[in-house]
């Protein structure tokens, strides 16, 4: 039998779901089991990842949430040989380093984006480099965003930026709503690319800088770059792969 650790959001179709999953195939502690299940929508996967990253667990994910992109439907039957018969992704997350105005540093990982986010009603005043070379002096928007190839689809993609093939090892640099220049619309920057965020004017425009769930506000300098020490190990019901439901994002309505 395959070992599984259970874990729910708090949502109650996600724990009355953990409760006769664990009935079923047990429910062993994370540090004996084989692979995660996570019981909950895309918010909790990442939260079961962002919690369980030490362990370097598989995790696969059953959707009691909402929108459930990263997740498998919710099936109660034959789920060990769904586990074995599962197809992985294979995620690298980003590396936040967030300086604020006192000095202080901050470091988190993402999966899904680095977000830079304007903090009141002033607009927010951006310079950008890439590997320490300056590639856009003024930035004037609402903010600006780091995407993985598994991020692109979500706030990324809200913001107009591009869909990316997780194996196309590239990284999505989007601007969200930008005022100055008008007509950018972004990069698309190789997955080895540091991006250097500078917030210009921050007193008077403060910045936030979010890592997936993690806020640190009023940052004065964001460095953003792919961790490429850690492998994130998603797993998908066969034919439905996450490749697959990128692909199908490009041509759905």
């Amino acid at each position: 039998m395959t070992r599984i650790a259970f874990t729910a959001s708090e949502r109650p179709e996600a724990q009355d779901a953990r409760a006769r999953l664990a009935a079923r195939y047990g429910d062993v502690p994370i540090p004996e089991a084989e692979v995660i299940v996570a019981l909950g929508g895309d918010g909790f996967m990442l939260e079961t990842f962002h919690d369980h990253m030490a362990t370097g667990l598989p995790v696969y994910g059953m959707n009691r949430g909402s929108v459930g992109f990263l997740m498998n439907d919710y099936n109660e039957d034959g789920l060990e040989a769904r586990i074995a018969a599962a197809e992985r992704a294979v995620i690298r997350p980003l590396r936040m380093a967030a300086t604020d105005v006192h000095g202080r540093t901050h470091v988190a990982l993402a999966i899904n984006e680095v977000s830079l986010l304007r903090q009141t009603r002033q607009t927010a005043k951006l310079r950008i480099a890439i590997d320490g070379k300056l590639r856009l002096g003024e930035l004037f928007c609402d903010g600006a965003l780091v995407s993985t190839p598994a991020g692109s689809t979500a706030y990324n993609l809200s913001a107009h930026g591009p869909i990316i093939p997780l194996d196309a090892r590239i990284l999505a640099l989007t601007p969200i709503s930008a005022f100055r220049p008008r007509r950018w619309r972004g990069a698309l920057l190789a997955h080895t690319a540091q991006v250097t965020f500078e917030i210009l004017e921050a007193p008077k425009r403060p910045v936030s800088a979010v890592a997936d769930n993690i806020e640190v506000r009023d940052v004065i300098e964001v460095q953003v770059a792919e961790d490429r020490e850690i492998e994130l190990i998603m797993l998908f019901d066969e034919g439905r792969s996450l490749e697959e439901r990128v692909l199908a994002e490009q041509f759905s309505a």
